[in-house]
């Protein structure tokens, strides 16, 4: 979620500014002090230079090679989990076992996702494929991604149809575009319900997998607002992070994430 998840990190650029030069009289000896000075650095500014465009020719290959990685979806049997009992436990550990422990509980079935325990509390937990991401996310296909979380009672009714519409496209074998027209069409046809208040779901699993340079990162909290909500995130000093999963704008929800301080099972997490 690399940041996560479900968010990139970008090569950054130099850029290069020109400052007056002013003209005056000095001694001679003065301008040979300063060409031997010129003389000693220049090589230690074109070291630093040439290492830096190392790096960052480095990152850029590494990021153009993470974008054509999984070009399309993969074998429908590398996004199962063989073992149901894993993929249960797996979901669980999305949130503290005082909600989870009582919650609904799906896993993913070559048809879409079905219940294997029946709650009590109203929540629902399950693990994410890499389906449910941005459209734009290089890792949309990606097998090994696996999101546990466990939404609220209000995220289960408004924000999981989403899930369960992008899966039954991805499992129709839809391409990446045909997906994004798919949720269009389904918004305009009021086909999804409306966002309900106080929608919200936990990801707190040390077991997850995010993404391929993130890993599980770290536990926190989703919130679904709408696009208009100012919650002041990713402002400097605040803990609120913005999650780019509905940017696109196929659906009128905006993920607001804050950052947890233990894992679900009560481990410290790590600082950020």
């Amino acid at each position: 979620m690399g940041r996560f998840a479900h968010g990139c990190l970008c090569p950054g650029a130099i850029r290069v500014r020109s400052d007056e030069r002013r003209i005056f009289m000095v001694p001679a000896r003065s301008i040979r002090e300063t060409e031997m000075k010129r003389n000693v650095v220049r090589p230690k500014i074109c070291m630093m230079l040439g290492l830096f465009l190392t790096v960052a020719v480095a990152g850029s290959s590494t990021a153009t090679g993470g974008q054509h990685a999984y070009p399309g979806m993969a074998p429908l049997s590398q996004y199962l989990m063989s073992d149901r009992n894993a993929e249960i436990a797996l979901a669980r550990s999305a949130a503290p076992k005082a909600i989870s422990g009582d919650a609904t509980i799906l896993v993913l079935g070559p048809h879409g996702y079905v219940t294997a325990v029946e709650g009590k509390n109203g929540f629902v937990c399950l693990v994410d494929r890499s389906w449910t991401a941005q459209f734009d996310f290089p890792e949309f296909w990606n097998p090994r991604l696996r999101g546990p979380m466990c939404l609220n009672p209000q995220a289960a009714r408004s924000i999981l149809p989403i899930t369960f519409k992008r899966t039954e496209l991805a499992l129709a074998g839809k391409s990446r575009g045909q997906i994004m027209a798919g949720m269009k069409a389904a918004v305009a046809a009021k086909q999804l319900p409306p966002l309900e208040p106080g929608a919200m779901c936990y990801m707190m699993s040390k077991q997850g997998y995010l993404n391929d340079d993130a890993g599980h990162w770290m536990p926190h909290l989703m919130f679904y607002v709408s696009r208009g909500a100012d919650w002041g995130a990713d402002v400097p000093g605040s803990p609120v992070m913005r999650n780019p999963q509905f940017h696109d704008g196929a659906v009128a929800v905006q993920v607001l994430m804050i950052p947890a301080a233990k894992w679900s099972d009560g481990t410290p997490a790590p600082a950020m």
